[in-house]
């Protein structure tokens, strides 16, 4: 999203508008760049007390939320991810044209519990309030034609906007080397929250440490699970093996350093990550999800299958003779950025 802002706020005047304040990426974005948040604070500088609190709020006030902190005479209004955002577009405004953008696999995002199903009958109404609906890859378009197969308003299939150069230099930045050279080292990039499945990888880990089959495990993200995940990396004793980074603003060179990529979510709708681990010509190893569109037709990637079971396999036979590593990718990767940018002025309209 910030990428995209920024190459369209030379035509567009753009606002963005978030539910906390003071992110990470915001730095990134250009001055001409409005922006709005409804909490002050940081996700992370909440207690439980007031988060609970904050999505209570989101929740239950949304219409007042959207008339005193949203509405304006913005002339196209885009619900840029799932869940609040999403829902507190959706309030009703016949200035406005409604566009929201899909990421995630919907039949999944929300689980499998009554919580779901009440989200999955309650979302039927939200997106059906919104003019277009943009998917990032075609799978996700298919899974929610299937979950909502009477939803018939406007759908397009835009892929994700991509700064490769920026990609390619940002991976610079960081010279001295970030791993020991006598390990095999396994970079993931991830929001710690139970669809990246980062609990599950740690229990693969521990049982190929066990058995005498050496690596190291490197998650760069935060989020919500991150002292879940603290606590069970001490269980398992896995402290120096398994390290969490924490969220960097430039994850890259973090990922051109790896001997591996590995993306080992539950679900997931395209992954973006793995489009930049493509650029910068690393071994791919994922689930099989719906980013399995990702790395169609990139050789250096191996797809397991989406258990505990499948990690362990797949990760286990990476180790033990590194075939795909030493696959040697050599086709140019190019985006055709301007194909995107004029689909998303389609969908904005005159």
């Amino acid at each position: 999203m910030v990428d995209l802002a920024n190459r369209l706020c030379e035509q567009y005047d753009i606002t963005i508008f978030t539910i906390y304040a003071k992110g990470e990426l915001e730095s990134q974005l250009s001055p001409k760049i409005k922006l709005k948040s409804l909490c002050d604070k940081t996700y992370t500088e909440l207690s439980k007390i007031q988060k609970f609190g904050m999505s209570l709020k989101v929740l239950f006030l949304k219409r007042s939320i959207y008339h005193n902190k949203i509405k304006k005479d913005y002339d196209v209004e885009i619900a840029f991810l799932e869940g609040p955002i999403t829902r507190l577009f959706m309030v009703k405004n016949e200035k406005t044209k409604k566009v929201v953008w899909i990421h995630n696999d919907i039949s999944l995002v929300f689980g499998k519990g009554i919580k779901a199903k009440i989200k999955k009958i309650v979302d039927k109404k939200v997106y059906s309030k919104y003019k277009t609906l943009v998917f990032v890859s075609k799978e996700n378009l298919k899974n929610f034609q299937e979950t909502y197969p009477n939803i018939q308003n406007e759908k397009k299939v835009i892929y994700n906007y991509l700064e490769k150069e920026s990609i390619l230099q940002k991976a610079e930045e960081i010279k001295q080397s970030i791993y020991a050279k006598d390990e095999i080292n396994i970079v993931t990039v991830a929001r710690l929250v139970p669809q990246k499945a980062i609990d599950r990888l740690l229990k693969v880990h521990s049982q190929l440490l066990q058995e005498g089959l050496k690596h190291h495990i490197y998650v760069v993200g935060d989020g919500p699970e991150k002292e879940k995940l603290e606590k069970q990396i001490k269980e398992y004793r896995v402290e120096d093996t398994f390290t969490l980074l924490g969220k960097k603003e430039n994850p890259y060179p973090y990922v051109k350093q790896a001997d591996y990529f590995g993306l080992f979510s539950e679900f997931e709708g395209y992954g973006m990550v793995l489009e930049e681990a493509k650029i910068l010509n690393k071994p791919i190893i994922i689930t099989d999800t719906a980013a399995r569109e990702a790395v169609k037709g990139y050789s250096n990637s191996k797809i397991v299958k989406n258990s505990e079971k499948g990690i362990y396999e797949g990760v286990k036979e990476l180790i033990s003779n590194q075939n795909i590593k030493k696959k040697k990718e050599t086709k140019k990767l190019e985006y055709n950025n301007d194909t995107i940018i004029e689909q998303v002025k389609q969908v904005i309209g005159e």
